[in-house]
């Protein structure tokens, strides 16, 4: 069974973790979330999500993705955490799946490995990182590295990690089931 691993900060838009979450466990992967600090994350938007467990203990697990909800300040809070940008680092230089959405592309980029590859994100939030080629579209993928826009991208985002991991024909079941 493929694991994915999506890191809860306080202030993470919840919008965007649970989209993830969900679709990915409707596909039969094995999605787990992890507090950065332990505790129950406190979203964007005020609602109160409760991780599977903490960073600590899923870093003791390897993952085949990792994928990083947005919002602020979650995005800001996952970029200060130097375990996340470890985590991103290592899991691109082993070419496993770097996934992000909304401000949390910044997260790759801080941690380098954005550099000369095409990404989107919230708008803005990739201004700072003059290496990294902007792009316009919803989602969008280099190589396994794939980033998507914001909270109303998040299902197609979900969509697409799903086809990655389990294929085609999985991601179509799974999109037909939510009646699109």
């Amino acid at each position: 069974m493929k694991t994915v691993l999506v890191p809860l900060a306080q202030g993470s838009e919840e919008l965007e973790a649970v989209t993830v979450l969900n679709i990915l466990r409707r596909a039969g992967i094995e999605a787990v979330s992890a507090s950065l600090d332990g505790q129950p994350i406190r979203g964007a938007r005020g609602t109160m999500l409760i991780p599977d467990t903490s960073l600590d203990e899923a870093l003791k697990r390897s993952f085949d993705m990792v994928v990083l909800p947005g919002g602020q300040p979650g995005s800001s809070n996952l970029k200060a955490d130097a375990r996340i940008i470890k985590l991103v680092q290592r899991m691109a230089a082993e070419d496993r799946y770097v996934c992000a959405i909304c401000a949390a592309p910044s997260v790759l980029a801080t941690a380098g490995v954005l550099d000369g590859k095409r990404a989107t994100s919230f708008p803005g939030s990739l201004d700072p990182f003059p290496k990294v080629s902007r792009q316009p579209q919803a989602v969008v993928e280099d190589g396994k590295l794939i980033t998507s826009r914001g909270p109303g991208t998040a299902m197609d985002f979900a969509l697409t990690l799903v086809e990655r991991l389990a294929g085609k024909a999985k991601r179509d079941e799974v999109e037909t089931g939510l009646v699109r």
